[in-house]
């Protein structure tokens, strides 16, 4: 199956970041925990490139807490600041004010040599929809400064928001690139709802999921689901619709409803901590 999605407002998006990065002092790029690597924009580097790096590994409650600690270890070793946090919780992100402040230490001095003094800095926040940087910042700022949503494309346009005398943030929309090379990225991109739900074939997704979760973390469908995890595939789903109660007239399953009660319950974290890469 092809994941692929790529509305017009992202072309328009990545060309005035462009030039908004003229502007800015540090690069700060949200990436969701559970997939480090897919959740990367490969445009970033690129794009960034010269600048300060905070790379924030957010939703790292509903990641592997051993793969969050080796992907924190490779980007430290890479030359990236690094931070893992639940965007949720204001000490997490208080702490990412912390690193902003040391990344940018040689840019305050430089400053100062040059006799500019006071002025704040100013970050770009930058990530692939739904990886939760409106929440970043909202926790970040101590206020609804942006709108969130648990779906891609909720900010469409940049926006600045004063965070107190220290830092500026730019926030910017949620930008994917035109083509996945390997499929399997669109696959982990979809799982955790970068991709518009309304185009996904939810039932090959839930599959994959399913097969993945049983693979690399046995025992939790079986946990979560009251579910022999050797039964074939089908059997797996036909158990768990009738352990949620999916079932309509006539005693037919409701395999749509199935369906998105495993996407919602991976997403939130329920079926427990489960990292895809």
């Amino acid at each position: 199956m092809a994941y692929q999605w790529y509305p017009g407002h992202m072309t328009k998006a990545i060309r005035q970041m462009r030039e908004d990065i003229k502007l800015i002092d540090i690069v700060i790029e949200i990436v969701d925990a559970r997939i480090v690597l897919s959740s990367r924009n490969p445009d970033i580097d690129s794009l960034a490139n010269n600048k300060s790096r905070l790379i924030v590994l957010n939703k790292s409650d509903l990641a592997d807490s051993n793969r969050t600690a080796y992907y924190k270890d490779y980007f430290t070793k890479k030359g990236f600041f690094v931070a893992s946090i639940d965007s949720r919780k204001k000490n997490d992100t208080k702490s990412v004010g912390k690193i902003i402040e040391k990344a940018c230490e040689e840019k305050r001095e430089r400053d100062k040599k040059r006799g500019i003094k006071n002025r704040p800095l100013r970050a770009m926040v930058v990530g692939i929809p739904n990886v939760g940087k409106s929440t970043f910042i909202n926790s970040f700022a101590g206020k609804a400064a942006t709108k969130t949503g648990n779906k891609p494309g909720v900010t469409k346009g940049k926006q600045w928001i004063r965070l107190n005398k220290n830092v500026e943030l730019l926030d910017t929309p949620g930008i994917l690139w035109p083509k996945f090379e390997d499929e399997s990225i669109g696959f982990k991109i979809a799982c955790i709802g970068s991709i518009n739900d309304n185009i996904i074939d939810n039932s090959e997704l839930t599959i994959g999921l399913i097969n993945y979760i049983i693979e690399n973390y046995p025992g939790m469908i079986e946990s979560r689901y009251n579910v022999d995890e050797s039964l074939d595939i089908n059997d797996i789903i036909n158990a768990i619709a009738i352990n949620r109660n999916c079932i309509q007239k006539g005693d037919k399953k409701d395999y749509n409803k199935t369906y998105n009660i495993i996407i919602d319950e991976f997403r939130s974290g329920k079926i427990g901590r489960i990292s895809l890469e």
